[in-house]
């Protein structure tokens, strides 16, 4: 990752694409530092996180979800239990755990699912696990790092159209790291596009997807037209302020 400057506002979707081994893994795993950064800052609500003791980090990063492509569940323990580790240190006690849990199986649609194991579920089950789990802590945000590219198209849609729901219903800030152009049109608010580590083009992702200014980006772009939303975002919920490496001498 080069020289990468982002500016992502709350509430919004928004999308970082490119192809395999653009930088885009990495850059999402520098917003909540599990990659530290060797220059440059990531800001988030005020606060730079790149400055925080560990301690200090492991309290912020609570606040910020992650899911991944293939779902990262722990297949010895039943859908309870995996969603009860992300609340293993909260302060809830056991009965309010167990009410939480009850209540974020009910948001992703799972709720007869509460003592299966991840063996007993379908692709986009474990997905919709991964994010009551992801939610667990009431994150201000969520990071997606290819979330549904293990996933059949009609699955996608339904994991995109969940993503969408609870963006609206939390007001929570999403980022979503992907390869498919289709994802960027079906959710994302606004688009920037990762090439060899550095970021060529970025816009609202109607106008990206309809008018793409650089040859890269219309080779990831199809031909279905998608409409165009508005857009209205105000303040920076995160900021990511990428700084050249230094000259070697």
């Amino acid at each position: 990752v080069d020289d990468v400057s982002l500016t992502i506002n709350p509430g919004e979707i928004f999308g970082i694409i490119g192809f395999s081994g653009a930088g885009k893994s990495t850059l999402v795993r520098c917003i909540n530092l599990l990659e530290r950064p060797t220059s440059g800052n990531v800001v988030i609500d005020g606060t730079d996180l790149t400055t925080l003791s560990d301690a200090d980090l492991r309290v912020v990063r609570r606040r910020i979800g992650m899911i991944f492509q293939h779902f990262n569940l722990m297949p010895s323990r039943t859908v309870f239990d995996n969603i009860a580790l992300a609340l293993r240190h909260s302060e809830l006690d056991k009965n309010a755990k167990a009410k939480k849990i009850e209540e974020l199986l009910a948001l992703v649609g799972l709720s007869d699912k509460l003592n299966a194991y991840p063996a007993q579920l379908s692709g986009g089950q474990k997905q919709r696990v991964a994010i009551a789990r992801a939610l667990a802590n009431d994150p201000k945000v969520l990071l997606c790092d290819e979330a549904t590219s293990a996933l059949d198209p009609q699955t996608t849609h339904s994991i995109l159209k969940l993503l969408k729901e609870v963006n609206q219903k939390l007001k929570l800030t999403i980022v979503v790291i992907t390869h498919q152009m289709s994802v960027i049109k079906e959710i994302c608010d606004r688009v920037a596009v990762m090439k060899t580590g550095r970021i060529v083009e970025e816009g609202p992702a109607s106008e990206v997807v309809k008018n793409p200014k650089h040859p890269y980006t219309k080779a990831l772009i199809d031909s279905i037209p998608v409409p165009d939303p508005e857009f209205k975002h105000d303040e920076s919920a995160i900021k990511l302020t990428g700084e050249p490496p230094s000259a070697v001498n």
